[in-house]
């Protein structure tokens, strides 16, 4: 993704029941080539493909026992991490492990 100044970085973590509705949340969340790990993924969106996307996976998960958060982040506070990661995008987030 480019470094479009209409994109923002935000998060996108579910909590899926399902293996196999996880799957399928795993593989929309790469269509839009997403990265990330286990189940927060890290990415840069506009205004707009944040809802698409949000309405996207919505629409698979179970509301009864399902969660999916997309959350905006703001580049000019500093982020909390802890144990040892890797930037995996400059200025956005850190992985921990």
């Amino acid at each position: 993704m480019s470094l479009n100044p209409e994109r923002r970085p935000c998060v996108v973590a579910y909590d899926i029941r399902s293996n196999s509705v996880r799957r399928r949340v795993l593989r929309v969340l790469r269509a839009w080539r997403l990265d990330g790990q286990e189940s927060v993924h890290e990415c840069r969106l506009s205004q707009s493909e944040a809802e698409e996307l949000f309405v996207q996976l919505a629409e698979m998960i179970d509301p009864e026992t399902d969660r999916l958060l997309l959350s905006w982040v703001q580049p000019r506070r500093r982020g909390a991490a802890r144990g040892r990661g890797r930037v995996l995008q400059p200025d956005l987030l850190r992985a921990v492990r």
